[in-house]
Order: C-alpha cells, then sequence, then structure tokens
C-alpha cells in the first residue's frame, strides 16, 4: 500500500464515521507566538480544545503537516524526521475513550476498511496515574474488549503516556499502540522486555490516542476542560513504514525517489556504508522539510524559523559535501520531493520554482562561506578548539555550531561565553541612550541600526566621500538617516543606493565588532558621526571581511550578525532635512 493509499484511507475511514475532513494548516502558527511550528496535529485546534465551535462541527480528521527539531541529533535511525505528517481524528465533547480505542483498533486491523495489520503484533501502554489524574483501567477494559490480550497492556508513568503541547493548554492521559517489527515475531513479553524492545527500535509506536479532559497552566495541571475531547495521532511515516515491511522509513516511497537521486548524484568512494547511509538519510530529511517550510513561507534568516530552515539546510549541504554530490545537488532532490507531493498540497506546486531557487541560492552562498571557513579551520591545525576560536569561526563564516562540532571538539561553554559577551558588547551604550538613534532595542530596530551602516557606506559610494552622516532616527517599522549633500538625488542616484545596499544584503556579509583606541581607530579607517565625541577607547563594527569590507564605523551597536538577516532595503522618501543637509527614509521588506 503506497503513502498516498495509506493517507486517503485514514481520511475516508474516519469520513464514514461522521468526521469532516480538513485541510492541514501551515507549519507556521497564525495565532500561536509561543512556538515556532505546528508540532503536532491538535495545535492548530487547541481553541475548539478548550470549547470554542468549530465551523465544521464535532467530528474532525486531517493530515497536518509538523515539524520537530528536538530531536534533531536523531535524524538518520529508523524513525525520527523533522517533517512529518500527522494523520488524526478528533472528537470536540463528542465521543469518548470506547469509541476512539474501537476504531483505532479496528483501522489498524481491517482487512476491508483498514490497514489489515496482525493484532498478533499489536501491543498497547496506558497511563498508570500520578496526582493529576486517576490510573486509567477504563482504556484497559476497552482494549480487552476489542481483543487485545491484558498482557499485551502495559501502564506507563505520565513521561510516556500524557500528551500536552506544552506548559500551557488541553491536555491529557494517552494510550498508545505499537508494533513488531521482527521477522519472527516478539511473542508476549514481560513489562521490562516491552521496555527494552521498544528502545532497540524492534517496536515502533503507530498510533496515539489523547483524552484531553484537562487543562494545564504554567505547566501544572490547574483543571478539567468544560468538555472531554480526544486527539488521536499517527504518523503516516511510521505507518507506512510497517505497512510497506521496511525497517526504516526511508526505504518508504516517501523517500525512494530521494535516496535514488541521491545516489546518483554521489561520488562518495571512501565513505563507509554507514556514514553514506546516516548522510544520505539527513540529507533526504532535510531537504524534504525544506521543501514544506519554504512552500509555508520561511525563508533563510538568522532568527526564528528562518533560522531553523537555514540550520537545516545548511546541515544538508555539510552532508551533501561528505557524500561528494555533483554541483546543484539538492535542488534536483527537492524537484524529487515537490513531484512527490504537488498533488496532495497546491502550495508545494505552486511554490516549485522558489523552492528550487532559495535552496540553490542558500547551497551557493553557504558553500562560499565554507570554503573561506574550512581554509581557516585548517590553518588552526586542531581537532580541539577553543570557544573564542569557534566563535570566530561562527560569527565570521556563519558556521552554525553544530556544523563546527562536526569538524572539532569544542568548547561549548566558551562558545557560549563568547556569544553572550558579543550580546552585550554590541548593545552596548543602547540601554542608556540609544546611541545611534534607536528608539529601542528590538530586533527590528537593530536590523535597522546595522542598515544605517549600509546606506552611508552607499551614499559615500554613489555620492562622494563628503558625505557625513548628521543624525538618525530609528524605529522598528522604519529609519531616517540625514547627511551632507547640497542637492537633491536624482531618481538614478537612489536606485543606484538601493542597489548597492541590496547587493551587500545578499552577499550575506558578517558583521564584526573590534575594541581599539580612538586614535587607531581613525587610522584604520574608520569614520564615525560628525561632532560625536568618543571615549579614548572605541568599538568598531565592520561589515564584510578582508577585501570585501564595505562598512567601517565607529558605533556602540547593537548590530545584527550578518547582513543576510536585514531583508530587502527600500527607499521611501529623500528630502530636505536644512541647509547642505538631506534626510532619506526607508525601510527594509
Amino acid at each position: 500500500m503506497q503513502s498516498h493509499e495509506i493517507r486517503k484511507r485514514f481520511l475516508d475511514f474516519f469520513e464514514k464515521r461522521g468526521h469532516a475532513v480538513i485541510p492541514s494548516a501551515s507549519l507556521v502558527p497564525k495565532d500561536d507566538p509561543s512556538v515556532l511550528f505546528n508540532t503536532a496535529g491538535m495545535q492548530p485546534l487547541v481553541p475548539y480544545l478548550l470549547g470554542q465551535d468549530h465551523p465544521k462541527g464535532k467530528r474532525l480528521a486531517s493530515s497536518q503537516k509538523c515539524v520537530r527539531t528536538v530531536d534533531l541529533d536523531e535524524v538518520g535511525d529508523n524513525t525520527h524526521a523533522t517533517f512529518f505528517e500527522m494523520l488524526g481524528n478528533w472528537s470536540l465533547g463528542d465521543y469518548w475513550k470506547k469509541e476512539a480505542i474501537e476504531w483505532s483498533y479496528e483501522l489498524l486491523t481491517s482487512k476491508e476498511e483498514g490497514f489489515g495489520l496482525d493484532p498478533n503484533r499489536l501491543y498497547v501502554t496506558v497511563f498508570e496515574g500520578d496526582e493529576n489524574a486517576p490510573r486509567d483501567v477504563e482504556s484497559v477494559e476497552y482494549w480487552k474488549a476489542v481483543g487485545v490480550p491484558e498482557h499485551r497492556i502495559y501502564f506507563l508513568g505520565a513521561d510516556a503516556n500524557w500528551w500536552s503541547p506544552g506548559d500551557n493548554g488541553p491536555c491529557g492521559p494517552s494510550s498508545e499502540m505499537f508494533y513488531d517489527l521482527t521477522d519472527d515475531g516478539l511473542g508476549d513479553l514481560m513489562h521490562e522486555e516491552f521496555l527494552k524492545a521498544d528502545d532497540e527500535q524492534k517496536l515502533v509506536e503507530i498510533w496515539n490516542d489523547v483524552f484531553m479532559e484537562y487543562e494545564k497552566k504554567d505547566g501544572k495541571v490547574i483543571s478539567k476542560l468544560s468538555q472531554k475531547n480526544v486527539d488521536t495521532g499517527s504518523g503516516l511515516e511510521r505507518i507506512t513504514t510497517v505497512l510497506q515491511g521496511k525497517s526504516n522509513f526511508y526505504a518508504t516511497d516517501l523517500f525512494h525517489d530521494a535516496m535514488v537521486k541521491i545516489d546518483e548524484l554521489s561520488d562518495a568512494e571512501k565513505v563507509s556504508d554507514h556514514q553514506y547511509s546516516k548522510s544520505a538519510r539527513i540529507i533526504a530529511d532535510h531537504i524534504r522539510s525544506s521543501v514544506f517550510l519554504i512552500a509555508d513561507g520561511v525563508r533563510p534568516s538568522n532568527t526564528d524559523q528562518g533560522y531553523v530552515l537555514r540550520r537545516i539546510l545548511r546541515r544538508a549541504i555539510r552532508h551533501a559535501d561528505t557524500l561528494a554530490l555533483t554541483e546543484e545537488a539538492l535542488k534536483h532532490i527537492a524537484r524529487v520531493f515537490i513531484a512527490k507531493f504537488a498533488n496532495v498540497y497546491l502550495e508545494v506546486k505552486n511554490s516549485s520554482t522558489e523552492i528550487e531557487r532559495i535552496i540553490h541560492e542558500e547551497e551557493s552562498k553557504f558553500k562560499d562561506a565554507l570554503k573561506k571557513g574550512l581554509k581557516e579551520f585548517e590553518k588552526l591545525g586542531k581537532r580541539e578548539l577553543t570557544g573564542s576560536a569557534a566563535f570566530h569561526l561562527y560569527q565570521t563564516y556563519g558556521f552554525p555550531l553544530e556544523v563546527i562540532q562536526e569538524l572539532a571538539d569544542v568548547d561549548v561553554e566558551g562558545f557560549e561565553t563568547e556569544l553572550q559577551k558579543h550580546s552585550a558588547l554590541s548593545s552596548k551604550g543602547a540601554d542608556q541612550k540609544f546611541k545611534g538613534g534607536l528608539a529601542d532595542t528590538s530586533k527590528a530596530s537593530i536590523k535597522y541600526h546595522t542598515a544605517t551602516h549600509l546606506l552611508n557606506a552607499a551614499l559615500r559610494h554613489v555620492l562622494g566621500d563628503h558625505i557625513q552622516q548628521k543624525g538618525s532616527n530609528i524605529t522598528p517599522e522604519r529609519l531616517r538617516f540625514d547627511f551632507t549633500h547640497d542637492a537633491k538625488m536624482t531618481p538614478e542616484e537612489k536606485e543606484a543606493v538601493e542597489k548597492w545596499v541590496n547587493d551587500a544584503i545578499q552577499k550575506a556579509l558578517p558583521v564584526t565588532f573590534e575594541e581599539m583606541d580612538l586614535d587607531a581607530a581613525r587610522e584604520k579607517g574608520a569614520i564615525g558621526v560628525f561632532g560625536e565625541k568618543y571615549d579614548d577607547r572605541v568599538t568598531v563594527y565592520s561589515i564584510g571581511e578582508g577585501d570585501s569590507v564595505v562598512s567601517m564605523e565607529i558605533c556602540g551597536g547593537p548590530h545584527v550578525q550578518n547582513t543576510s538577516e536585514l531583508g530587502m532595503f527600500k527607499i521611501k522618501k529623500e528630502e530636505s532635512s536644512s541647509a547642505g543637509v538631506r534626510r532619506i527614509k526607508a525601510v527594509l521588506e
């Protein structure tokens, strides 16, 4: 049974039982700033689980796109992925444990409408009870009634059989279903034997029924909900693995074509079979996740969802290098996944060109930085790095910490100390008078502050070295920059300035700083604000490195760490401020 048939059979099964099939929500939560992504099928439905009426009724089913990165280091084994589809059905104050358990068992074992799995290979866990809720003997009786022997039902604690979306929201005990993947069958298992088989991945969890009747606030269960809800989830990747008789989901049709493509594009002669398998799986997983993230509007950046996308793309690039994949390989692998999911998710089909473009650009950009960074790393000649050395690779060449750790043993504590020192120094003076004209030190204002440095350099490049900054005013919505110039700027000059700034942003230049004596800063060529009084020791911020430094200014910060964080620069207005002084108002889009 192919994955698209499994997805359809699940949804059809519940539609026949009165459930409205709803489309997947975006990976990016609409009204929940507390999380970066939807990590479970129930997450977009929290308001309705808390009692709000859903327009489609009290019974729902869907295949929800999800992203989780908490198990990133586990990606490459048999059962972990960053992106996955969660098949789920919900009762919003309608049916309860009896129906949920009966339908779960029927769908798993029925050969007519379900998946036809061997019931003798099923194992079930239920909640053992604690101070928040009693032992779930009710579920045990319903499992026994449908045919699961009592000795194959195991009581487990809240760490395994209690589910909530976080520290706040609806929650409750769960009952999980596991399937035996071994060739000969494990047979009856004692409690400890079951736990050992699960740990060794001889068993795989294929479904989870959550009985939501409690509410959590600030990490504590505070009360019961106004209604009893059922929230179930079955990972498409895992159930597909089981139904197709595979030992891992990279061998299923969900990944098969991509793994073949990776093999075609690889020239890894000196890589062990184990390393090849792990790298190939990581590449496939991360590119599939990137396809869906980009389709849902996420773009690579150094913050929030964009940081996750950049991180997994760069991790895929590193493993692509390990397997000696050909030029533009990741774009071709992405194309395989686009073809696989275009008929299921319209957003993937509609974004296909953009997906390929972004993956190719990020790959090219990071490979350029890697070449420079790897040369620097080789100069160090060490497989153990101090925190400051690792931070230099991070700050100057854009190496994520996890990439550096793949190259060498890193003093992580020292790295974190350097990162904190950078943040503190970058914000020096901002907590007092917001030097540089900042209204605050929000992320948006900091981006605009860095953009004024690029604007200053662009004006000097286009109009001449007579340009001097006369003042600035920065808010989270825009920047205002005053500078010495006698004439109104022509449309061509404004266009040239915009292009210069945006070219610098697109080059993903590092933003670095150095403390030095004021005289040394001036000798080095650093510029400052006209009329500003400086201390004998100053901080000089440089944008770019080596011969590619495009801006060097005496400044108190704060700044972003790389120009790629800024977005598109656009001049909205250029006007007179006073005699001999012009004013530019600009935004980042």
